[in-house]
């Protein structure tokens, strides 16, 4: 046994899942937790084969999340035992939607035990008809483009394999931000100048040459790195405070995505722009409800990024970065609030920002942990929540069997952030959930339940643009003036 273990394989960790990995905090866990509801049973077993057979199929799955003062290395779980990895579970009560969001809020509450891979599946047997399952997954292992491959990989569709890899590349498609990713081949000297960055800490801040010495290089990412760096720390509102060690989830029912893809075109925007404008204004309504002051106000958003090259779509690991997208909660006119979101997404589709985080997210993984921690909290100073936006397939995906009727998912927070919005498209239907710290937010379902209210705001104005021909945000303010207090 003792020479079994000498021959254990070990595999370094890129500089970038070892940032994610160090970034847990017992405030923020780094999972990505999911849930699929599925239309009929699925039992504990089919289940175990169809992760043996597909998910395992990925080595990686089977080693664990290793640290050590030189670096953090994969190395293979010895003791690995799939039965430790997926649990059953059942609901309390009537067993429904309140219920397993309740589950789900525990579960992104519950540390993975770091002695064995960092991932978990939980099987709710009976759930509204059929079954659940609520999946937890570190944020070391692979970022979001590369979890979808995971999620394909897991399902069956009756397709042959020229279609489902037709389909893998429409899943994939980097609708927003694809000039970014041309980019991904200076990498490496962004990683550099990431370091120079950190290494002089709040040295940026009193000396704003720095910016100007790096751009001297030749590499004029220094100047995105310095912008994210010199953006003001978000206002203090009921979305930021000291956090607990407590989640709460919620997701709404879904809108029709070609009703969303309607009102987008009227409105001349991206479907992207009207979804997070909409959720900007869910976010105004339940702040001001809340007693806040928001003449004025903007908060900040971080979006992940996709720098990943599609021909490296099925590899796990991190390839993304992170942009700061400006949040209008403080604009009271619902068509002005889409105007400002789309033309903040605007900017930063032509901004190398997501790259310049990249290399800073790697040089982060690779710094001392007083540095990390310094780096970490002066970034999540800077904004109030996560955004993330999934395009996924829109046909029925099958795992076990079992037709998956709605899925959501929720991306880590960082540092201080303690708000996480998600928005994912499926089948047809798009779909709105929030995570949040339970000490400033206890119910995301007040949030939640004024998700569609702004869609159908905008759907109003945009059924108006199309009867009245041209439409501006004075028509807006007309029109509105007597719905636009708070839910």
């Amino acid at each position: 046994m003792a020479e079994a273990r000498k021959k254990v394989r070990k595999t370094p960790m890129s500089r970038v899942d070892t940032a994610w990995l160090r970034m847990e905090r017992a405030t923020n866990l780094m999972m990505i937790t999911g849930v699929m509801m599925f239309e009929s049973h699925l039992d504990i077993r089919t289940l175990r084969k169809v992760i043996e057979q597909k998910f395992l199929a990925y080595p990686r799955f089977r080693q664990k999340a290793v640290d050590g003062p030189t670096g953090a290395v994969w190395q293979d779980d010895v003791d690995f035992d799939l039965d430790w990895h997926i649990r059953l579970t059942a609901l309390p009560g009537k067993g429904g939607k309140r219920e397993l969001e309740r589950l789900t809020s525990q579960l992104a509450s519950t540390p993975l035990d770091k002695s064995k891979p960092l991932w978990q599946f939980h099987l709710v047997e009976r759930y509204d008809g059929g079954s659940a399952l609520i999946s937890r997954i570190h944020h070391c292992y692979a970022d979001g483009i590369a979890l979808v491959q995971v999620l394909l990989s897991l399902t069956e569709m009756g397709e042959d394999d020229k279609r489902r890899k037709s389909l893998a590349k429409r899943w994939l498609k980097k609708e927003e931000h694809a000039p970014v990713a041309k980019r991904v081949g200076a990498i490496d000297r962004y990683m550099q100048l990431g370091n120079k960055m950190l290494e002089k800490g709040m040295d940026f801040y009193r000396d704003p040459s720095l910016a100007a010495v790096l751009a001297s290089e030749g590499v004029d990412i220094a100047r995105e790195i310095g912008l994210a760096l010199s953006l003001s720390d978000d206002p203090d509102t009921v979305l930021k405070g000291r956090l607990g060690v407590s989640k709460r989830v919620a997701w709404a029912e879904p809108l029709s995505l070609d009703e969303v893809k309607s009102v987008s075109r009227a409105l001349r925007c991206t479907v992207n722009d009207l979804l997070l404008a909409s959720a900007t204004g869910a976010l105004r309504s339940y702040m001001i409800e809340r007693g806040e002051q928001l003449d004025g106000i903007t908060i900040r958003a971080t979006v992940p990024v996709n720098l990943r090259p599609l021909e490296h779509a099925k590899q796990l690991g991190n390839h993304f970065g992170l942009v700061f997208l400006d949040l209008p909660v403080g604009e009271p006119n619902p068509m002005r609030r889409l105007e400002r979101v789309a033309a903040s997404m605007k900017v930063l589709r032509k901004s190398r920002q997501a790259v310049a985080t990249f290399g800073a997210l790697a040089a982060v993984g690779m710094a001392p942990p007083a540095v990390q921690a310094f780096a970490l909290e002066m970034f999540s100073r800077k904004a109030s929540a996560v955004a993330t936006n999934v395009p996924g397939p829109q046909m029925p995906l099958y795992l076990g069997g079992s037709k998956i009727t709605d899925l959501m998912f929720w991306v880590p927070q960082n540092g201080s952030i303690g708000l996480g919005i998600s928005i994912l498209s499926y089948n047809g239907a798009v779909h709105f959930g929030l995570i949040a710290d339970a000490k400033l937010m206890p119910d995301p379902d007040s949030v939640i339940r004024r998700f569609r209210p702004e869609f159908e705001k905008l759907l109003y104005l945009a059924l108006m643009a199309r009867w009245e021909g041209d439409f501006c945000a004075e028509d807006a303010e007309a029109l509105m003036q007597d719905s636009l207090t708070p839910i």
